[in-house]
């Protein structure tokens, strides 16, 4: 019993392995960078690191409901230049507003495009996305043909204050697992996981698939628009391909973070924690003077046994279990 009960808790919770690679990576980082945890250092580590964990939420959502988006980067990088077409040096709060409800109203139409060619036309999540990744980017281009724009000083300080000596950062972290952990015991997160596990089973036991792939897709462009917006408030300005080499970032740091890339399980606790492994181990290899071409290098091997280790890890199962 004390079994099954322990098999279950891993079943749910895929980022424990994860949590326990991150505190020893953290470790060996320390190890290097003697003020990695001084408030400063984690302050701008941590805004500089929230866009991608916030577009690897949206992913890990999808990816959960058995699909993947390659236009996520290119979707923040059209979003944020519509954020920096909407707000200049002296916007005022209600001017600032509208433009973050008009990005998350474009990340919901571009999610909604996805969604609806993945779920409705039954094209493949793949090729679509990739093929959307173009339209994306070709409008953040028409909106923003060169880097530019300024966003209020006073807004870029709000972002990088530490109320009570935390950087703000880990309250919407902790806003985001709050969120996702309310949402686990909904009927909506069983249609979710169910979808991903076996979309054929889930469709005859009378759940809305196609309806319920259509919305990891929204929460994807919404949560892009949030990775847009807090971008945009840590560059301070714009350019049109700003996001676009947070793609493949987004769906490494899910991996990483215990999701499953075919479908039904997994969670975004996880992916935030695959976010942070993904920064420490390229902080690791900084601080360990390593030379550039094998820091390269070392990125791309990371990339590949992060997307190739699932595989080979079952395949090695099979294996022995013959």
């Amino acid at each position: 019993m004390n079994s099954a009960r322990l098999q279950y808790f891993f079943s749910r919770n895929t980022y424990i392995f994860s949590l326990l690679l991150l505190a020893v990576l953290l470790g060996v980082n320390y190890s290097l960078q003697d003020n990695l945890f001084e408030l400063r250092v984690l302050n701008n580590s941590m805004r500089t690191l929230l866009p991608l964990i916030l577009l690897a939420v949206g992913q890990a959502v999808v990816v959960i409901g058995g699909g993947i988006d390659l236009s996520v980067g290119t979707m923040v990088s059209m979003l944020v230049a519509v954020l920096v077409n909407l707000i200049d040096a002296e916007s005022g709060a209600r001017e600032i507003v509208l433009a973050i409800l008009a990005a998350c109203g474009a990340g919901l139409l571009a999610g909604l495009l996805n969604g609806f060619a993945v779920a409705f036309l039954r094209l493949q999540p793949i090729v679509t996305t990739y093929a959307t990744s173009f339209i994306f980017s070709g409008v953040a281009l028409l909106l923003l043909p060169r880097p530019g724009g300024q966003i209020p000083t006073d807004l870029r300080r709000f972002y990088a204050q530490t109320p009570y000596g935390v950087p703000l950062s880990f309250y919407i972290i902790g806003a985001l697992i709050l969120f996702w952990t309310l949402l686990r015991s909904t009927r909506y997160a069983q249609f979710l996981y169910a979808t991903g596990s076996n979309s054929q089973a889930a469709y005859t036991t009378g759940i809305p698939v196609r309806l319920v792939r259509l919305t990891t897709y929204l929460w994807a462009g919404f949560f892009a628009a949030l990775a847009a917006t807090a971008l945009t408030l840590s560059t301070g300005s714009g350019q049109a391909n700003i996001g676009d080499n947070m793609t493949l970032d987004s769906i490494v740091a899910v991996v990483l973070g215990g999701t499953r890339l075919s479908g039904g399980k997994g969670g975004i606790a996880g992916a935030i924690i695959g976010v942070m492994i993904l920064r420490v181990i390229r902080n690791v290899i900084f601080f360990a003077d390593v030379p550039t071409w094998s820091q390269t290098l070392v990125n791309a091997l990371i990339i590949i046994a992060a997307l190739a280790g699932p595989g080979l890890l079952g395949l090695v199962r099979r294996v022995v279990k013959k």
